[in-house]
């Protein structure tokens, strides 16, 4: 079973999923979220790390979809905080209902993960759970972290690297590494596993940040420049603010305090003073790093090359990678 076959069966159950239990008022958004699609990058990611060990992937598709439904949970929660209007080319939750529906359905999505979770079988529940909760617990810190630095300017690119780690990558960490647990992969794979999703999704959000400003609409799939005009503090950012000049640093300021301008201007402005900076270099060699550092991962892992093929190339098209 490819990727493509895994997004099927993971869709599938989606669709067929029922959501009997009332008010239905609590539970539409939920459906309605979850019917929102997207790539689905973490089930997959669970399955198909799986799948270097054993063949019977659907076995474990319950568990990879509970870990998908607490990944919507939390985009409920952060599309309210970001005040955002659309998500997937849809009305965002709170838009089409309401604030508190957005918090209580978005809980109610996590505690229904978390029963979902608990289908992964006796023998392996304490592990999984434990590996689980924590991430659940290292996503809300990142989450904080992503909101204090909104008030600061002299965010350190360490500190970014350590926010994204815990907002992002350790929720793929958690699929790929729980994928060798469920397939009862040894120790060190599944240390190597979670290692590897853990720079994976460094280099995956690090290159978000770049397509923001760089990135083909057409290929990207949303207008470049949402972050510019947002003044969020990204790889991008950062790395102006604390490499610019006095000069540099006074263009920069007066967009980011600006409240009347041409959207337009103001994302040629600073894309070019990125440009000026070399800052579109650093994030492709940064991405480079990271993505390298994923693949020595997972070149260590102890299964024949062969089985590691379908990860791999669904990694590379994460990345947009040819090699």
């Amino acid at each position: 079973m490819n990727s493509k076959e895994i997004l099927e069966l993971i869709n599938k159950y989606f669709a067929e999923k029922r959501y009997d239990r009332q008010p239905a008022s609590l539970y539409e958004p939920v459906k309605y979220t979850m019917a929102l699609g997207g790539k689905r990058i973490r089930p997959t990611l669970m399955m198909l790390t799986y799948k270097m060990y054993r063949d019977d992937v659907a076995k474990i598709l319950p568990t990879a979809c509970a870990l998908e439904m607490y990944h919507n949970s939390t985009l409920l929660h952060d599309d309210l905080m970001d005040n955002a209007e659309v998500r997937r080319g849809k009305t965002t939750v709170h838009r089409k209902w309401d604030a508190n529906t957005a918090i209580l359905s978005g809980d109610t999505m996590l505690l229904m993960s978390f029963n979902e979770m608990m289908s992964c079988g006796d023998d392996k529940l304490p592990s999984v759970m434990r590996l689980f909760s924590e991430t659940t617990l290292e996503i809300d810190e990142g989450q904080q972290y992503d909101m204090d630095f909104e008030t600061r300017d002299d965010v350190r690119e360490e500190e970014y690297i350590e926010m994204i780690r815990l907002k992002t990558s350790v929720l793929l960490a958690c699929a790929t590494e729980m994928g060798a647990l469920l397939a009862d992969a040894p120790d060190a794979d599944a240390k190597r596993l979670y290692k590897f999703g853990e720079q994976l999704g460094l280099a995956f959000q690090l290159q978000d940040d770049y397509l923001d400003v760089y990135g083909d609409p057409k290929v990207f799939g949303k207008a470049i420049g949402g972050d510019i005009l947002c003044n969020k503090k990204t790889y991008m950012l950062i790395n102006a603010l604390n490499k610019a000049d006095e000069n540099q640093k006074e263009r920069l300021t007066k967009w980011l305090s600006a409240t009347d301008y041409d959207p337009q201007q103001k994302i040629r402005e600073v894309t070019e003073i990125y440009n000026e900076l070399g800052i579109d270099r650093l994030a492709q060699d940064k991405i480079n790093y990271y993505f390298t550092e994923a693949r020595k991962q997972l070149d260590m892992v102890s299964v024949v090359d062969e089985r590691k093929q379908d990860l791999r190339l669904y990694t590379d098209q994460m990345l947009r990678r040819d090699r």
